[in-house]
Parts: structure tokens; sequence; C-alpha cells
């Protein structure tokens, strides 16, 4: 996200703080580690939101923001994290944990065919669930911490490379004069 619009968004929070849908969360919601910008706080926040988007039930969004003010992570990259689970990638990913999970229990997968139904839910996910479950929590921690560790070094690699191009350019200028 680009840094003016966490910094106005920050404001807008700022400034709103006591307003009743934000009172709830107290002074944690004005925390300026929520809002910042540092490598610490941002690689970690995009490795909780992408384990929280495993989570087989439509809270990511409130266990983002859970999750970032406990444990004060950035807020708007542990939300937009979530969003790799968005209605074109939930089938496969949940699938991809479903096979995951009958790997990992030693089951032959089976096939079914998904409903969106209260009582498909009750009644047809029955012998699916173990490896299912089982899927989505190794998925989320896989997920979660190779996200965060390939954003970490990412992040490195763009600060050294910077480095080493800010340092040629000042060699440069040095022995050109």
């Amino acid at each position: 996200m680009p840094r003016q619009l966490v910094r106005q968004i920050a404001h807008w929070v700022n400034t709103r703080h006591r307003r009743w849908y934000l009172r709830i969360f107290g002074t944690r919601v004005t925390d300026p580690l929520l809002w910042s910008m540092n490598r610490h706080s941002i690689t970690k926040a995009f490795g909780a939101g992408l384990a929280i988007a495993f989570v087989p039930l439509p809270i990511h969004t409130i266990g983002a923001v859970l999750a970032a003010l406990y444990w004060r992570l950035n807020l708007p990259v542990a939300l937009v994290s979530t969003l790799v689970v968005n209605p074109f990638t939930v089938v496969p990913i949940y699938y991809g944990a479903y096979r995951l999970g009958t790997v990992l229990l030693q089951r032959t997968p089976r096939h079914f065919a998904f409903q969106l139904s209260w009582r498909w839910l009750e009644h047809g996910l029955g012998p699916f669930w173990k490896p299912f479950l089982l899927g989505c929590l190794v998925s989320a921690v896989v997920a979660g911490l190779l996200g965060r560790w390939v954003l970490e070094l990412v992040w490195r690699s763009a600060v050294r490379r910077k480095f080493r191009l800010r340092h040629a350019a000042a060699q440069a200028a040095n022995a050109r004069r």
C-alpha cells in the first residue's frame, strides 16, 4: 500500500477513535505500530494474514483485525493479505487443502459435489471434515511462515540493491571529481 494512503487512513482513525464503532477497541486502534510501514510489522502482518486466509469460515476480516490489534501488526497489510482467498480462489485453495489433508492422513480422496447450503455443511461434509481441517491448518501454517520469510527476503534484497546502487552512484560521483 502506498505510504500516503496508509497515513490518510491512520489520520482518519486518530480523528475518529472516540466514535462508537471504534470505541470498542479502546486506545489500541490508535497504536502507531498498527499503521507503521517498517519491515517487521509488515512482514509479520503479511504472514498472519495469509495464515488467517486459510480459516474455512467467513471471519477473515475479523480475524485479521483482532490479530493485528493483539500482536500490534500493520492492520492494512493484515487485511489485504487475507484477500488471497476470494470468490475466485476459494474452491482451488480449499480443495488443495482437502487433498493435502487426505495425503497427510493417508486416505484416498473421495469425490463429492459441493453445495453452498447449510444442509450440505451439516450432512455432506461428514466424511471430509478431518482431512479438510487438517489440510487447512497445515496450509495456514506453511503459507503464513513461508509468506513472511519470502517477503522478508524480498524486502532485504531490495534494500541491499538500493544501497549498492546508491553506493555505486556515490563512487562514480567521487571518481568524476
